[in-house]
């Protein structure tokens, strides 16, 4: 066999692994036992152009379901159980019922309507395996010994795994996977993926799959469950298989309990039974009403709220002496909140004076104007300035800890930085207020505050 470049099938849609000869069989299955369908090729790994994989698929979601039946406990890594899988898988499950996608495994029977369908299948990895000679293609796929899982859109293949099974070792080679361009990206390549597995092992007794797959192709072989390590004893399939220059041996093992064509539903129980416990263990999924909070000028509470008010604080922990929590302390800290409160504010009157003193202060002692540059708010969407921190300082209501103040502080130089270039004034002069902010800090907690 002729070795197939990664370059070429960067281009293609198709999976293709090297495959032999085996043992002659008819098979015929309806869409009700081999139904293959990729979950979303474009979004977890696989799309056209990934070496030799075409239709990768991934993830997806299903709404949860409350489920109390006892289930088995089932191996899932490796497998794609985000969301999105779920959803795909459902979707895909739909139209299967609906009748408008089937999944089917047939041989070389020399029934018409098969022949015409393993046709069709060939002329897809032609296409999609450009690099493949064509009748290398022919004759793996026309041998007894080889099935192919096909889907059956409208009548029409889209797309297909043919592999060979060896019952005697109980493992199968994968030759070659595809879908056809125009059916890219719609979840094919993972269910058919996950149908042939199931296939593999209920009909033909299969424990494991083997395929040499070109570089660009291991990626998708990855997100199905194949791995680099092959674990599977060496006497079961050496001299089963052939070597070929440029693919890379991958193994994946068929789980004998894992219900490949109904993972969507396995995994909702999952979530569920993840669920329930969280809701034993936890509150989380309580929601309390939230308050009616109103802001004047600068972002001030128009009327003080306490924080024992708010709902649901108190069943999350919370507790009164965790309010106003800093991690600077005055010296002379009282247990009194009020005292503390103003030993603060004095603190902060004292660094706005001295920032509003300082020769680089003035860019920021009023709000930008919007007439004098008009696409500064399109740009800084939390503006700040000398002003307004003074309006909360003197409102006593605003700043509670000193760290909500530093962080006003460091906004007002950063959104500086972010509209100006470092070679204007205004990007100097915050980068020197900022060094000033910070001296002054160091210097008033070490006089008046402990860290």
């Amino acid at each position: 066999m002729r070795t197939f470049t990664a370059a070429r099938l960067e281009t293609t849609a198709g999976v293709s692994a090297a495959g032999g000869s085996g043992r002659n069989a008819k098979i015929k299955m309806d869409n009700t036992n081999v139904k293959i369908e990729n979950s979303d090729s474009g979004k977890d790994g696989g799309h056209t152009g990934t070496g030799a994989v075409g239709p990768a698929a991934a993830g997806s979601s299903a709404p949860g379901i409350v489920v109390k039946e006892d289930s088995v406990k089932i191996f899932t890594e490796n497998l794609q159980t985000s969301g999105a899988y779920s959803a795909r898988e459902e979707n895909l499950k739909r139209e299967e019922e609906a009748g408008r996608l089937k999944f089917v495994c047939y041989s070389n029977d020399g029934i018409d309507e098969h022949m015409v369908w393993l046709i069709g299948l060939k002329n897809i990895f032609a296409r999609q395996l450009p690099n493949m000679p064509k009748e290398y293609i022919v004759r793996l796929l026309m041998d007894r010994s080889h099935k192919s899982v096909m889907v059956i859109r409208h009548n029409l293949v889209v797309g297909g795994i043919t592999y060979r099974p060896y019952i005697s070792q109980k493992f199968g080679e994968i030759a070659f996977c595809a879908i056809t361009a125009d059916e890219q990206v719609k979840g094919y390549g993972t269910r058919l993926m996950n149908h042939l597995k199931q296939h593999a092992r209920d009909v033909d007794g299969l424990t494991h799959f083997l395929t040499y797959a070109d570089n660009n192709a291991v990626g998708y072989f990855i997100k199905q469950g194949f791995t680099k390590e092959i674990k599977l004893e060496k006497d079961r399939w050496h001299g089963y298989i052939k070597d070929y220059d440029g693919g890379i041996l991958m193994e994946c093992r068929i789980d004998q309990k894992l219900p490949y064509t109904d993972l969507s539903t396995m995994i909702r129980r999952q979530r569920q039974a993840i669920d329930e416990k969280i809701r034993e263990l936890s509150n989380c999924h309580i929601v309390y009403p939230g308050i009616d909070f109103q802001k004047k000028e600068a972002g001030i509470p128009k009327k003080i709220i306490k924080i024992e008010d708010i709902p649901g604080l108190r069943e999350a922990g919370w507790a009164p002496d965790q309010w106003g929590h800093s991690r600077f302390k005055t010296l002379n800290s009282s247990k009194d909140s009020g005292t503390n409160q103003k030993h603060l504010i004095a603190f902060m009157r004292s660094l706005l004076k001295s920032m509003h003193d300082h020769v680089d202060a003035w860019p920021f002692k009023e709000p930008v104007d919007a007439c004098d540059v008009p696409d500064y708010y399109d740009i800084i969407k939390d503006p700040m300035d000398l002003k307004t921190m003074s309006k909360r300082v003197e409102s006593e209501q605003y700043y509670v800890t000193l760290e909500m103040f530093i962080a006003d502080v460091k906004r007002m130089c950063a959104n500086a930085r972010t509209y100006n270039t470092p070679d204007t004034i205004y990007y100097k002069c915050a980068t020197r207020l900022e060094a000033h902010f910070q001296s002054k800090v160091q210097s008033g907690i070490q006089s008046k505050f402990l860290p």
